[in-house]
């Protein structure tokens, strides 16, 4: 049966070719990115029904319309993949203050989850694009206001993305289901060849288990699971995430910011 996939990030790297992908087998495919110019020319690249949205995912107005214009348009969302990343950029701190790691890799897409949550049903699945790189969080960084060496920021957000999306998974006991994923480590994306100067490894490595965790029923019931794709299983990420003090104090700065962009 058809599905309605959105994945975020989707004009390159690991997210086209994950479009690609579930395109080919007949999916309607929504994709979001920043660049009008490089959304016309994945949908043209991807095929199919594929369907693409605008916004930065560094401005919250942005992130609320296009929760909005993907409302207007689809009724369900059986799929949500928050794969969109940044690492490294010449202005790293948003127009709010925060820092432009922690808004793009952790807030804007708790934020879009939260918003499309009435689209999607019990089975409907939520990917989070996590990292073998993470990293205690700094709380007073994560709400801004903090300067930031690039990997810091990246894997400071990436375990806080883990550790909204195992929260999220506690307190959604009917669905849907909510994993993060590790889609594999200096993958040929941008992000790596910017970031790294190395041309990485194969992408496809990332772009098959999206589609996987998006679509085989082996995924299907382990909602507030870690896998993690550089052991090709189910496993543990930072220890921090076990711990429910810190995964409270997390969430509470999470919801903290959350409230006051969205109020702003």
């Amino acid at each position: 049966m058809s599905k309605t996939i959105l994945i975020t990030g989707a004009t390159d790297g690991i997210g086209l070719e994950a479009a690609k992908l579930l395109a080919n087998e007949g999916h309607t495919i929504l994709i979001h990115g920043r660049s009008a110019a490089k959304l016309d020319s994945a949908r043209t690249v991807i095929g199919g029904h594929t369907q693409g949205y605008l916004a930065d995912l560094s401005r919250t107005a942005e992130v609320v319309k296009l929760v909005d214009d993907i409302t207007r348009d689809h009724p369900h969302i059986d799929v949500l993949i928050n794969n969109a990343g940044v690492l490294k950029s010449p202005q790293t701190v948003t127009e709010d203050g925060l820092d432009l790691r922690f808004m793009v890799n952790t807030i804007a897409p708790y934020i879009l989850t939260k918003r499309l949550l009435p689209l999607m049903g019990r089975d409907s699945r939520i990917i989070n694009l996590s990292s073998a790189a993470q990293a205690p969080v700094d709380l007073a960084a994560l709400k801004g206001g903090v300067t930031m060496e690039d990997m810091d920021a990246y894997s400071q957000s990436k375990l806080a993305i883990t550790m909204w999306s195992q929260h999220l998974a506690s307190n959604l006991t009917d669905g849907p289901n909510v994993l993060a994923v590790n889609p594999g480590s200096l993958l040929a994306s941008n992000m790596v060849k910017e970031g790294f100067g190395i041309a990485g490894n194969d992408i496809s490595i990332g772009s098959t288990i999206l589609r996987r965790a998006a679509l085989d029923p082996d995924f299907a019931n382990v909602s507030g699971r870690y896998f993690d794709n550089d052991a090709g299983a189910f496993g543990h990420p930072h220890s921090d995430a076990d711990d429910p003090a810190k995964v409270n104090a997390v969430m509470q700065a999470i919801d903290a910011v959350t409230t006051r962009l969205l109020n702003t």
